[in-house]
């Protein structure tokens, strides 16, 4: 993109969010003139001469913008993701990857070696926690996990040889809200990196690098993409930081496909919509789910008890999402009973799809984990109170 300050162009500066997330990245095709970004899907890129292929090749392997030679390592499809990720980030940069868990490992990799020390939090999505304490652990990289709530304890468990502290926004399942402006203080006094996963936010209600944040990654295969379709990860930050991820992406091949790029395009011009009614949905059940006898507990961080509340409220101030969990009385039979009876959230392991989803959790004490959709509240709020009737009965 031409004449960029902070992922945005200079005229973008004064767009809106919800402006960006539908224009930025996405010019008028210069030979069609077709308005929607082409998908492009080519592996390979032609040359007209032997020169021009090694400059290509040179070029793009410096990460220079609008420079194309093989898709595994830039595509225009996905460029113009990126930089609408970039845009709505606030960031210089941005690479989009094959999924979170690809974005995940690039952006931990491309700060980390072996005989380094990382510090994460002990909430963390399960696929995540393997890649720490196994994966990396295996590799030579320690990894230490603890409740990065708690500042004094992240204090006192970094080292000499420690380069990153890992956290998620908001947690995967427990919904804990870590504390980005603390975190990053730490991190930066001790000349550490801070790494936020935000995938249970979205740019749209959180944007971790104004709070500073070293570099954010995302499973934009959730609310970025918003409809159950497409696979891909993200990560943004300075570009210095983001060119040393797609060195990793690229040497790992973990590239998103031109066809899944044009398909989260797509669907993130509709995130601030999306955003705003997951979190009213969102708040509406989490209050029906804590007014029901039948519930244990409730963890949402848009309610009053919530732990982290007093966080949330600096933090979030475009809602509070529509992630949630909850326990109820009656141990594994009422979380079969309640997840069997709702007739609009399918049982399913994603998130952040516009259709409500229930993730039953019975290795986690029968924790129900919530994906609260883009349904009418209404119906919601009846499907919720009678598939809790039925525990009942």
């Amino acid at each position: 993109m031409a004449n960029t300050k902070g992922g945005i162009s200079m005229k973008q500066e004064k767009w809106a969010f919800s402006t960006r997330a539908i224009q930025s990245g996405e010019l008028v095709d210069p030979v069609t003139r077709a308005l929607n970004t082409p998908i492009y899907q080519t592996s390979t890129f032609a040359f007209e001469s032997a020169r021009d292929k090694e400059s290509a090749v040179d070029a793009g392997m410096s990460w220079t913008p609008d420079t194309y030679f093989y898709s595994r390592t830039g595509n225009p499809t996905t460029a113009a993701l990126e930089n609408k990720l970039a845009s709505l980030e606030g960031a210089e940069d941005a690479v989009v990857t094959a999924s979170g868990m690809s974005a995940c490992a690039t952006a931990l990799l491309s700060l980390l070696n072996a005989g380094d020390h990382c510090i994460a939090s002990t909430d963390l999505f399960t696929i995540t926690q393997t890649l720490l304490d196994d994966v990396f652990n295996a590799k030579g990289i320690e990894v230490t996990r603890i409740d990065t709530n708690d500042i004094a304890d992240v204090t006192e468990h970094i080292r000499s040889n420690t380069k990153v502290i890992f956290v998620e926004s908001l947690s995967n399942p427990y919904m804990n809200v870590a504390d980005i402006p603390n975190l990053s203080k730490i991190a930066h006094e001790n000349d550490l990196y801070l790494i936020v996963d935000n995938t249970f936010l979205s740019p749209y209600l959180l944007r971790p690098l104004e709070f500073g944040a070293d570099l954010v990654v995302h499973s934009a295969t959730k609310y970025i993409a918003g409809h159950g379709d497409a696979l891909a990860g993200a990560v943004a930050g300075d570009k210095s930081l983001v060119n040393r991820v797609r060195y990793y992406m690229d040497n790992l091949g973990s590239p998103v496909s031109p066809f899944n790029s044009w398909l989260i395009l797509r669907g993130i011009r509709t995130l601030p919509l999306r955003m705003r009614t997951h979190s009213l949905n969102g708040q509406a059940v989490a209050e029906l789910l804590q007014s029901r006898p039948e519930v244990e507990f409730v963890l949402y961080p848009g309610l009053e008890n919530h732990p982290h509340n007093d966080v949330a409220r600096k933090l979030l101030r475009e809602g509070n999402g529509g992630m949630l969990a909850l326990r109820l009385h009656g141990g594994a039979a009422a979380m079969e009973t309640f997840a069997a009876n709702l007739e609009l959230s399918a049982i399913a392991v994603s998130l952040g799809d516009v259709r409500s989803l229930v993730y039953p959790m019975p290795k986690r004490q029968n924790l129900i984990r919530l994906s609260i959709g883009c349904e009418d509240v209404g119906d919601l709020y009846s499907d919720f109170a009678q598939a809790l009737d039925k525990i009942s009965s």
